[in-house]
């Protein structure tokens, strides 16, 4: 099973910034439930071209997701380094 597998990604295209996540993990989610391995984890990434979130679902007896902070690009310190170590560190978890 490759990485593809494991971890998917949501961008939304939007003229407008102020365009939440919120409405785009709905759809992520039911992205990550087509996870042909059902018992592992999978990995989402949502953004919007300014903000990125992390999502994670586990599915067990139940379906259990959990959402990572919110990364931005416009807070004092840059946050797509953040954004970057962690697709680094999923890369070597998920390979």
């Amino acid at each position: 099973m490759s990485c593809q597998d494991k971890l998917w990604l949501l961008i939304i295209e939007s003229k407008r910034s102020n365009f939440s996540l919120a409405k785009a993990i709905p759809q992520a989610l039911i992205y990550m439930l087509a996870n042909p391995q059902p018992e592992q984890p999978v990995y989402s990434l949502v953004m919007n071209g300014e903000d990125f979130q992390f999502m994670k679902l586990i599915k067990r007896d139940k379906l259990i997701y959990d959402l990572s902070d919110k990364f931005t690009l416009y807070r004092r310190k840059n946050e797509l380094y953040k954004v970057i170590n962690i697709l680094k560190k999923l890369g070597q978890v998920l390979i």
